[in-house]
């Protein structure tokens, strides 16, 4: 049997960082201070300069990136935020976490990102916010979201979760909105060793509320200014990602060569649709989707042939148990529920060999002509 082809493989980005990781975390144990120290503070300072921000503030997770970034600004009870229903989950509980309404809004069918035209029939006195979501790694129409949020009052937070590095108009995904949200959950471009997550702004008052909000609401213990949270981007992880962090273009760059593989490969074929960029767009790959008819069958047949693919996302928020109370019915977001059944992700990891790529398109060409 030939050797299987996974999905993601962490182990080689540990291979070829040469060391690097265990330096690092080496590094930390040696230093006594694991929370809130100089590991932290020079990964803010170097992802707010790659990002072309300036702040960063590392936290917990990308969920408390986003929830606290909407807390720092007010953002709460009665309160509605317009937000993709097509994406994971998050996004939503952000929004539910913090008191406020999450609002579904459609998505483009060949971008798969928030729809700028369906912003306008989602406004009401109550909306307070906008989270467009770069799904993919692919930046969303920033601009017309900017123009919509600046005519009508709104707070922009990107969920750039999935987007680190990417560009759209030359502009990086995290220095566009008011406030972004990354996670540096494992498996993202650039990854810890565990969770964690950051936030990217130019707003330093709202910085400075993040800050305290991360740590129990306190600058210094015992002096609570307000009613934080525990959630702070231990010094571990933060060492770890300043070793990742210089190798991110390179990485991002990798996975691009392998999309256009991809694309290629798949070019002619309209039974697997593939994904279209827009002008100006530089994403950086962290999923690569196919639209496919009876795609949980086509993925048990590449599962046979060796080839791991995951599923990106077959429950939408709006249709999950979580939000049953909502009442939003099945129908409501065609394009987004189309998406979630046809959507397949396949292998796309900076590691992945021509060869292994070359298998994955033909493996799934083979079991889409059968």
């Amino acid at each position: 049997m030939s050797q299987q082809i996974p999905f993601v493989d962490l182990g080689a980005a540990r291979d070829a960082l040469g060391g690097g990781l265990e330096e690092a975390v080496a590094r930390v144990l040696a230093s006594g201070w694991y929370l809130l120290g100089e590991e932290l503070e020079r990964f803010e300072a170097e992802f707010a300069a790659y990002c072309g921000t300036d702040h960063c503030v590392g936290v917990g997770s990308g969920l408390s990136a986003l929830e606290l970034s909407l807390r720092a600004a007010g953002i709460g009870p009665g309160d509605e935020v317009l937000v993709p229903a097509y994406t994971w989950i998050a996004s939503w509980l952000a929004i539910s976490n913090v008191g406020a309404t999450p609002v579904g809004v459609e998505v483009e069918a060949e971008t798969y990102n928030i729809d700028p035209a369906a912003l306008a029939p989602a406004l009401t006195e109550r909306t307070a916010a906008i989270m467009p979501v770069h799904l993919r790694g692919e930046v969303a129409a920033m601009e017309k979201v900017m123009d919509f949020a600046a005519a009508h009052g709104l707070f922009v937070l990107e969920d750039a979760a999935q987007a680190h590095g990417a560009r759209r108009d030359g502009k990086r995904a995290g220095s566009i909105g008011a406030a972004a949200g990354f996670s540096f959950y494992p498996s993202k471009n650039l990854g810890a060793v565990g969770d964690g997550g950051a936030v990217t702004t130019d707003d330093a008052d709202l910085a400075e509320r993040i800050r305290l909000l991360r740590n129990y609401g306190t600058r210094n213990r015992y002096a609570i200014e307000m009613a934080g949270v525990n959630s702070r981007l231990a010094e571990v992880q933060a060492a770890a990602l300043r070793t990742e962090l210089p190798h991110l273009d390179e990485w991002n760059g990798a996975r691009a060569s392998l999309a256009a593989r991809y694309d290629a490969g798949f070019a002619g074929n309209p039974s697997i649709r593939t994904p279209r960029l827009p002008a100006g767009s530089e994403p950086v790959w962290h999923f690569y989707f196919v639209g496919l008819d009876d795609r949980d069958a086509r993925r048990r047949e590449l599962g046979e042939r060796g080839v791991e693919t995951l599923v990106h996302y077959p429950v939408l928020p709006h249709l999950s148990p979580a939000y049953a109370d909502a009442g939003i019915a099945r129908g409501t977001f065609p394009i987004s529920e189309r998406l979630a059944d046809e959507v397949l992700s396949l292998p796309m990891h900076p590691f992945l060999s021509a060869d292994d790529c070359d298998r994955v398109i033909a493996a799934l060409l083979e079991v889409n002509s059968a």
